[in-house]
């Protein structure tokens, strides 16, 4: 059931957060066979660790949001379960997210590292 280079495969619930995606979004990805995943003993999805791998690079460019804000942190404040981080764009304009820490520490925002806002809908995310 493990991938060949012997990492555990993520829930499916895992996987799609892994993915920035919904759940919803990845049983339907599983159904047209955009992915390939696994099942265990008692018939859940499981999303082997390398199917993450390649869809995480394939997406890098390919999000469906349409405005995507280059910039350079300017700051990152943490508190608690969150984590604020400024990104200076360079339009004339500045981009603050509010993330959740384990984003802010995965993604390894530091004050003058590159990072883009992605902006969708209300929400603005980050990506390095």
């Amino acid at each position: 059931m493990n991938d060949p280079d012997e990492r555990p495969p993520y829930s499916a619930s895992e996987a799609a957060r892994a993915l920035g995606i919904s759940l919803d979004t990845l049983r339907r990805w599983d159904r047209a066979g955009r992915l390939v995943t696994l099942r265990d003993s008692a018939n859940r999805r499981l999303v082997p660790a390398s199917e993450v791998d390649r869809l995480r690079a394939a997406s890098d460019e390919s999000l469906s949001a349409r405005n995507r804000l280059r910039g350079t942190v300017r700051s990152v404040t943490i508190d608690g379960l969150l984590a604020q981080v400024e990104i200076q764009v360079t339009e004339p304009a500045r981009v603050v997210a509010i993330i959740t820490r384990e984003a802010a520490e995965a993604l390894d925002l530091q004050p003058g590292s590159p990072a883009t806002g992605v902006v969708k809908a209300t929400s603005v995310m980050v990506e390095r």
